[in-house]
């Protein structure tokens, strides 16, 4: 049993590595089973008292201090900090846990606490008494510039795009189908009452792999990739240290210690250029803290290269309420097929679908329920697209372009970059309406500080309207939203075409006027770019100019059952 003098701790618990690395000034990461090393603890956040720690295994450790009263007041210290109800400098933030503290009877091979150069990680991204240790060399901030004039790609769907009489345009550096022989409109509803096939092979693919990827992931990721289990994925953001977008993405959880992340096609050397900077410990990730850096790199790589074999990967999204018994008309493995029939909204499972292996996930970007995204090498991508058309012709699927996925996704309330996130007025995910996925309990990640400190000030947010009347002229990204009064008070980002008809948009407004309801009115100005014409006298039979009446609708749409 535990004597009164008891000068070391045992702290154990599935989350006692990060707890500790969090706790800590060493870089706790670095011990294998049977590792010890000096460290230090910020009890009270005062200055860090020396002590010596010991990895038992990766759920449980021992620490030891140099009497038994410090040891006393650090089990109180760390026990409070497990529960989440002390403030450690931060009101947001907690440690992850929880963890069980309990004085032990001491050991005798763990060393005498002893405050040495490596009992303090300075550069760690974070750790309790951060503060009050500094490296003094700084990192320089990321730097990117489009190349200018780079030669426009064509993914392994080209020529069938082509063949169906696809309409090309420019899109995030490739050349794409905008729409098809068909309306947008029908492309739209097809989505909506049957099925859509859509691109999306020009996505960037990534996958994250090693020991300590959650510890990465979760630096340069404002969601939690820790509560993912396997089979599981979410949404989240890459931001810069002073909290601006640099992304939007998915992040899948295929294994324990690998991840999988699709990003936007127009950002993917951006983002693979950031990651692999911040991975290499190259650019600022803490503008407070200038020296801060990844302690353990982690593998990254790039799925569509084409030296990952049979591991490339390119997104193909099959959307709307007939997706399943389409893609089960391909699958001949009864145990996939319940596997996929079983996938909860965010899931996803790998397996051969027919001849095609694939990873599948229940996600998309069009607001259906019924909605896949279908994880196939890119020289398959051509085959399998044209095996789901055929097995899904009975049913209503039709392929859709760029714009029945921008109409779909719009009417789902969903952000595109550069329009409801970034863009000239520089969105973050709190404008967006997204903030709650920016998780503030984490300790730390990049952009968290700038995040916080505009939020806590944020008075504007996107909102969903529509367009009161059929018939009018579609308003632009850029176009001015008035109140009642006619005062200007926020602008459009999107607008598209519904699935009754009406005009629907997103627009940056007051927080005031967000409720359901509020009317609003638009001025249709091609952007923002046309002069309203106003009619030299106010004489009888004179036009004055009208703006269109618009309301606010709920942020999202009601979620088909």
């Amino acid at each position: 049993a535990p004597t009164a003098v008891s000068h070391t701790l045992q702290i154990r618990g599935d989350e006692v590595t990060n707890f500790l690395n969090y706790a800590l000034s060493s870089d706790v990461l670095a011990l294998a089973d049977g590792d010890t090393q000096p460290t230090s603890l910020a009890i009270d956040n005062q200055s860090g008292v020396p002590a010596a720690l010991k990895r038992l295994t990766a759920n449980r450790y021992h620490l030891r201090f140099a009497d038994a009263a410090t040891a006393q007041k650090a089990v109180t210290w760390l026990s409070d900090l497990s529960d989440g109800y002390v403030n450690f400098g931060d009101l947001y933030a907690k440690l992850p846990g929880a963890v069980v503290v309990q004085a032990i009877q001491p050991e005798v091979d763990l060393p005498e606490p002893v405050m040495t150069e490596t009992a303090v990680s300075p550069t760690k991204p974070f750790f309790i008494g951060h503060n009050q240790v500094s490296n003094g060399a700084a990192l320089p901030a990321f730097s990117w510039s489009e190349p200018a004039d780079a030669p426009m790609k064509r993914t392994t769907l080209y020529d069938a795009h082509v063949a169906l009489g696809g309409r090309i345009v420019p899109f995030g550096g490739y050349e794409m189908p905008v729409r098809y022989e068909t309306s947008v409109v029908e492309e739209h509803m097809a989505v909506r009452e049957a099925a859509g096939l859509f691109d999306a092979t020009h996505m960037g693919v990534f996958d994250a792999q090693g020991e300590h990827v959650v510890e990465f992931l979760n630096t340069v990721l404002v969601n939690d990739v820790s509560a993912l289990n396997v089979g599981q994925s979410h949404y989240t953001y890459l931001l810069l240290p002073d909290g601006s977008v640099i992304d939007d993405l998915l992040v899948y959880r295929l294994g324990t210690h690998h991840f999988m992340l699709v990003v936007n096609a127009s950002n993917n050397d951006k983002d693979w250029a950031w990651l692999n900077a911040v991975n290499k410990g190259e650019v600022m990730i803490d503008a407070a803290r200038p020296y801060a850096k990844i302690q353990h790199p982690v593998q990254l790589r790039d799925l569509r290269d084409p030296q990952y074999g049979a591991e490339c990967r390119v997104d193909m999204p099959l959307q709307g309420p007939k997706a399943t018994e389409i893609l089960l008309s391909l699958c001949d493995d009864p145990a996939l097929a319940r596997k996929i029939k079983a996938l909860p909204w965010a899931g996803l499972t790998q397996g051969k679908v027919g001849s095609f292996d694939l990873i599948i996930s229940r996600t998309g970007y069009t607001g259906e329920r019924v909605a896949y995204e279908l994880f196939v090498h890119p020289d398959k991508a051509p085959d399998l697209w044209a095996a789901l058309l055929e097995v899904g012709e009975s049913l209503g699927l039709k392929p859709c372009g760029l714009a029945a996925r921008d109409s779909t996704r719009t009417e789902a309330g969903l952000p595109l970059y550069g329009h409801e996130l970034a863009g000239p007025m520089n969105l973050n995910p709190g404008d967006a309406g997204f903030g709650s996925y920016a998780k503030l309990w984490k300790p730390f990640f990049v952009g968290r500080a700038a995040f916080i400190t505009r939020e806590e000030k944020r008075d504007r947010v996107v909102v969903r309207f529509r367009m009161n009347e059929k018939g009018v002229r579609r308003p632009d990204g850029g176009d001015p939203v008035l109140d009642r009064r006619g005062k200007v008070v926020g602008t459009v980002t999107s607008c598209a075409i519904d699935s009754e008809g009406y005009l629907l948009g997103q627009a940056v407004v007051p927080v005031e006027m967000s409720a359901e309801g509020t009317a609003v009115a638009i001025y249709q100005l091609g952007g923002g770019q046309r002069s309203i014409r106003v009619p030299d006298s106010v004489a009888v039979g004179a036009k004055l100019p009208i703006p269109d009446a618009a309301t606010v609708l709920t942020r999202f749409p009601v979620r088909k059952k």
